[in-house]
């Protein structure tokens, strides 16, 4: 590793940056194995649930990656699920699965058992033409994202429709999250913009590059309960994290198998306490976590580290 990569990590280790902690996973369809992984949450049971795509399923873990459980699998019925993307999880425990290639959203308990369903193909209002991302505020209203359809429309926890979020430059919504004061993070392709719960425009952070605080693509945002955001980067296979006010803290990166490393991670997460990052990274068909207060490991087995603060 290059002297000044090396000097990089050693002032993020003393300044307590996000180090790596642990994973679980691999390709394959057995229990605790995944094919293309794509969105994760936590509940505040502390269970990981993670989309499992291509095997059109939700697996559930304990925090380190322990197997819970599943439920799930292919087809239009009731529990079963066609491209299965985004997944969040409600205030009161229930989980909210977007079942893409359905145009629909169902919810289950926290143990898979089905609750409803709503949507259906379409443009319209309630219509999903490649529903991706779903977000849940801490009031229970349901935020899900549509990058064919280039919208977010937001539902009351049970689908009834209540609006849409308004802005004119609204392109490909890919990723999405509800902060704890109520705004809607979006990441459209290259930045994040901001949205009152009601879905005002209030602004943007980001911008199109490789740089610090910089996307090649933003592919998935969450927001801690202090208000801290992380977000990924399938392009640049990277982790950013951001200030609440979206100012640019610190990030690592790296391309390849390794721990620390990823090829294209797709979901991203904190847990409940803020204290622990939960990646999907995806053509690795793994989850890598990383926590504040874990101690530093050996630079060659994060890839590069960088951390910049204000």
């Amino acid at each position: 590793m290059r002297k000044t990569a090396l000097l990089i990590f050693v002032a993020a280790a003393a300044w307590g940056a996000w180090v790596y902690e642990g994973q679980w996973g691999s390709f394959g369809s057995g229990n605790g194995y995944f094919d293309d992984p794509e969105g994760i949450a936590v509940g505040a049971n502390g269970y990981v649930y993670v989309a499992d795509q291509d095997n059109d399923r939700v697996q559930y873990f304990t925090p380190t990656g322990s197997y819970l459980g599943k439920w799930g699998s292919s087809g239009p019925q009731n529990g079963e699920f066609s491209g299965l993307f985004g997944i969040a999880v409600a205030p009161n425990g229930n989980v909210y699965a977007a079942d893409s290639g359905n145009h629909r959203i169902q919810y289950f308990t926290p143990t898979g058992s089905f609750l409803g369903k709503w949507g259906s193909d379409g443009t319209g209002n309630g219509q999903f033409r490649g529903l991706r991302e779903i977000a849940v505020s801490s009031s229970g209203t349901v935020y899900a994202a549509d990058p064919t359809d280039t919208t977010v429309q937001y539902f009351t926890a049970t689908g009834s429709y209540r609006g849409r979020l308004s802005y004119s430059q609204m392109y490909i919504p890919w990723a999405l999250a509800a902060a704890p004061d109520g705004v809607i993070h979006v990441g459209v392709y290259r930045l994040i913009y901001r949205f009152s719960p009601a879905g005002s425009y209030l602004g943007y952070y980001g911008w199109p590059g490789s740089g610090p605080g910089q996307f090649g693509s933003v592919d998935g945002v969450d927001v801690g309960p202090t208000g801290y955001i992380v977000t990924i980067d399938s392009v640049l296979n990277r982790v950013t994290v951001f200030n609440p006010n979206g100012s640019y803290l610190e990030m690592w990166e790296g391309t390849g198998g390794g721990n620390g490393q990823f090829r294209e991670p797709r979901g991203v997460c904190f847990n409940r306490t803020g204290s622990r990052i939960y990646v999907v990274d995806s053509n690795n068909c793994r989850i890598q976590y990383f926590n504040r207060n874990a101690p530093a490991v050996e630079p060659s087995s994060l890839g590069r580290v960088k951390a910049v603060f204000r």
